[in-house]
């Protein structure tokens, strides 16, 4: 019972989705439709959060029956998990606790975005319930820009070596922060990849600028290509650490190319490298 009080307190408000609406509607940029969509998403799950607790408190209470569905969300209450029903929005490994002020730190930067009506000048990527839809977008918004179509844009990508105070909203693409490498270590200097610290699970990568730009070769690379390319490790980004996904959610979003000048790219693919979206704490 004190649990689920507990969790309730620390749900925030809903988004005003028709408030928002109004506020861009002078704004017809593909990214809008991504603050509305998730807006939307995250709008149900508190919806859907809020109505199963005050159900289980009645149940407690014995003024309603406890369902099958009520016993399933005391059970994850009692051992700090997050019930299923609450995760068919998007996968985590995270504990209740951390799951719960998560959650906050999500729904405040849609909020944040609604009620400025500007995009934020670096975003958090993994606060998104549907990450492919927010590079789509960015994608999207590229082609319309400079009339180049979609099919013909590929990422370009910049880990940042200043602070995200010294960066300015960029020409082209988004900054993204937030994502933490696996199976590797970064050095800062010189942007590349480097031997994780001893016993280091995982590291906070700097800001990375994803950049769409036109592929200006004929064909596609081939694998024999890629291989060859061997100073560029093409960096698996998952939504979370289950990399073969869950709860219905693939966990793979897409490649981030990083720099490896002192080992082979293959030398990571054996690490098994990736850059991490959320973590399992």
């Amino acid at each position: 019972m004190e649990m689920s009080t507990r969790v309730l307190e620390q749900l925030p408000d809903k988004i005003d989705y028709q408030s928002t609406v109004k506020i861009l509607s002078e704004d017809h940029s593909p990214l809008k439709i991504v603050l509305l969509q998730e807006i939307e998403r995250y709008n149900l799950l508190l919806d859907v959060i809020r109505a199963s607790l005050i159900s289980l408190q009645k149940g407690i209470k014995g003024l309603v029956v406890m369902s099958a569905d009520l016993e399933e969300i005391f059970r994850c209450i009692l051992e700090a998990r997050v019930p299923t029903q609450w995760q068919k929005m998007y996968p985590s490994l995270k504990p209740l606790a951390a799951w719960t002020r998560d959650l906050v730190q999500r729904v405040d930067q849609l909020a944040k975005w609604a009620q400025s009506a500007h995009a934020p000048s670096i975003f958090w990527m993994s606060g998104f319930s549907f990450p492919t839809g927010f590079l789509t977008a960015v994608m999207q918004t590229t082609a319309r820009t400079t009339k180049i179509s979609i099919d013909r844009l590929i990422w370009d990508f910049e880990v940042m070596k200043v602070e995200d105070n010294y960066l300015q909203t960029p020409k082209d693409g988004v900054y993204v922060k937030g994502l933490f490498l696996e199976g590797a270590g970064w050095d800062k200097k010189n942007a590349c990849l480097i031997e994780a610290e001893p016993m280091q699970l995982e590291i906070a990568m700097p800001t990375i600028l994803f950049r769409p730009a036109e592929n200006k070769k004929k064909t596609m690379a081939t694998e024999e290509d890629r291989e060859r390319k061997t100073d560029i490790y093409s960096c698996p980004v998952y939504y979370f650490p289950n990399r073969a996904g869950g709860f219905g959610h693939p966990s793979f979003v897409v490649e981030v190319n990083l720099k490896t000048p002192h080992f082979l790219n293959s030398h990571w693919v054996k690490r098994g490298s990736a850059l991490l979206m959320n973590l399992d704490r």
